[in-house]
């Protein structure tokens, strides 16, 4: 009750003056609801508890919307990745939390023709919007942030995913926590791991979808080997296996994904 308490109090005075770039009511319900692993690779969400405090959630979904693409026009580069990627992650919570209990997966909310990430529930710069709206559209679009990080940040709620970090994106901070957030997840290797046997490196179906992304985000990685061979510490488990990811002795697998909505009651 006093968490509700204190972050309705921060909405209710964050409402009477700017936006709030530290995203403090949405960093609050992180920090309640967010388990992060022992291990520091990943997360799990308790929606049970999300959906306790879902006014609150609504509450600074309602702070996103009010924002005119005027205002985010005039703000850094930083300060507009972080609310885009601040605004996907909690609209798709609040997705999970409007079919919720008895979900078992995300993907179980689209229909025939069409996906979750495809519905147009929210209204966001003046639009309404999806959150493909939001990852392709806005983050992704060709020249606007150029950052293939932000795929370690936007979480899709599944087990699959990347962590969803126990801390809202603020611009301040922007390029350490897309770095880390890189880090954890390339550093899990239930996800990402090299096999020494059979000399394969298999990752995670994320980099088989936006494979592009990691040859053209802003000339930092020339390709997905390229990218592999500058973290190759941190996905291989011996300097052995770092070695022979740094050469490219290797061949490249992209494992299955887990879309298992990423509950921390599973």
């Amino acid at each position: 009750m006093k968490v509700l308490l204190s972050i309705l109090l921060c909405v209710t005075a964050t409402s009477a003056l700017a936006f709030d770039h530290r995203h403090e009511a949405w960093n609050r319900l992180l920090s309640a609801h967010v388990r992060v692993s022992a291990d520091g690779h990943a997360s799990a969400v308790d929606y049970a508890g999300f959906k306790r405090d879902q006014e609150v959630l609504a509450a600074y979904l309602g702070e996103l919307s009010a924002v005119s693409s005027a205002q985010y026009q005039d703000w850094s580069r930083d300060r507009r990745l972080a609310f885009l990627i601040n605004a996907y992650n909690a609209w798709t919570v609040d997705l999970v939390l409007n079919n919720y209990p008895g979900l078992e997966s995300i993907k179980d909310l689209g229909g025939l023709f069409s996906s979750p990430w495809q519905k147009k529930f929210f209204r966001l710069l003046g639009k309404q919007r999806s959150l493909d709206d939001i990852e392709h559209g806005l983050i992704r679009a060709p020249g606007q942030f150029d950052e293939p990080r932000i795929h370690f940040a936007v979480v899709c709620a599944s087990v699959g995913c990347p962590m969803l970090r126990p801390e809202a994106y603020v611009d301040s901070r922007l390029d350490t926590q897309l770095e880390d957030a890189m880090l954890r997840f390339l550093g899990d290797h239930t996800r990402n791991r090299y096999d020494s046997r059979s000399k394969s490196l298999e990752v995670s179906k994320i980099f088989d979808w936006y494979e592009d992304d990691f040859a053209t985000g802003a000339g930092r990685f020339k390709s997905l080997r390229d990218t592999f061979s500058t973290f190759a510490d941190v996905i291989g488990e011996s300097p052995s296996d770092a070695m022979a990811i740094q050469t490219g002795d290797y061949r490249l697998e992209f494992l299955s994904y887990d879309w298992s909505l990423n509950d921390s009651r599973r």
